[in-house]
């Protein structure tokens, strides 16, 4: 019973607490309240531009060209999306734009995937000059190649159908470094043991490499798409009549009226442009992440 006592009684004796206790907002300033406090202020000035385009694809072209201009639309309608499905072919323009994407991307993913297997696991004579001139194509910007491209297209005879607006960008120089640098970290005894059963190279890389490439494959997916769906200068040039637009090309041309440009209907367009790239990027992000880390992409 006094052993009770004598620990209540320890239990109920005031603890004595130290005077000079940094306060919270020290303790936040010696810790990273500032990184904190200045990554925020970035994501906001990023994301504010998002923010006026969707809150600007809801206003009418007298609320968005006021003065002051105003965050939040007075009178929200959805006159301007109205008008992209109903009277401007946005169907057709959609369904163009996904072709050519979904098209390049595919044909990055296996391409790219071939080329990166052999620069990466296979001996052949002159294989490092041939990664060179991948790495110098790189250092090449796409202006430099667009009059000789437009020219042989032409020749061809491909102009205006989907075989200009894919072709050129079927193979990337930057999905073949991607898939050489994840490749090449794949070991080697997985692609001995297949050939000591007799499995051969086409059988090696559909069944054993690229079951494994997932990560980079999504990250160049990614890339690929995002590049596809957004080009414009090419598809305005390759793309000469309306039925073969795609939206970026439609976006530029029937926003602009003969005296002034209708924002309203720019900034709608541009929310249904960027909303596809949005959701593979949510559904695809972990993969992407992870195909940038393993790569090495900087």
């Amino acid at each position: 019973m006094s052993e009770r006592g004598t620990h209540m009684t320890a239990m109920t004796q005031p603890v004595d607490v130290p005077e000079n206790r940094p306060s919270l907002w020290n303790r936040f300033l010696k810790a990273r309240g500032p990184v904190y406090c200045v990554l925020a202020v970035i994501g906001v000035v990023w994301i504010f531009p998002f923010v006026w385009m969707a809150l600007g694809s809801v206003k009418t072209q007298r609320e968005i060209l006021a003065i002051p201009p105003k965050l939040l639309p007075e009178h929200a309608t959805l006159e301007n999306f109205t008008k992209w499905f109903q009277e401007l072919n946005f169907g057709s323009y959609f369904s163009n734009s996904l072709i050519v994407a979904v098209i390049t991307v595919l044909g990055n993913i296996v391409f790219c995937s071939m080329v990166g297997y052999a620069l990466a696991k296979m001996k052949f004579a002159g294989k490092n000059i041939v990664f060179g001139a991948v790495m110098v194509t790189l250092m090449v910007p796409s202006v430099a190649t667009f009059v000789p491209l437009f020219v042989v297209v032409s020749n061809m005879g491909l102009s205006n159908t989907y075989a200009a607006l894919i072709l050129p960008f079927l193979t990337q120089p930057i999905g073949v470094f991607l898939m050489r640098q994840f490749i090449a970290g794949i070991p080697d005894a997985l692609m001995e043991a297949a050939r000591i059963d007799g499995a051969g190279e086409l059988r090696i890389f559909f069944q054993i490499i690229l079951p494994q490439c997932g990560p980079a494959m999504a990250t160049l997916a990614i890339l690929t798409f995002l590049s596809s769906w957004n080009n414009f200068l090419w598809p305005l040039v390759a793309a000469q009549t309306d039925d073969m637009y795609t939206l970026p090309v439609a976006l530029s041309l029937y926003s602009t009226g003969q005296n002034a440009t209708n924002y309203s209907v720019l900034l709608a367009g541009a929310v249904l442009i960027i909303t596809p790239i949005l959701l593979l990027f949510v559904f695809l992000q972990r993969y992407f992440i992870q195909g940038v880390a393993m790569t090495g992409i900087k």
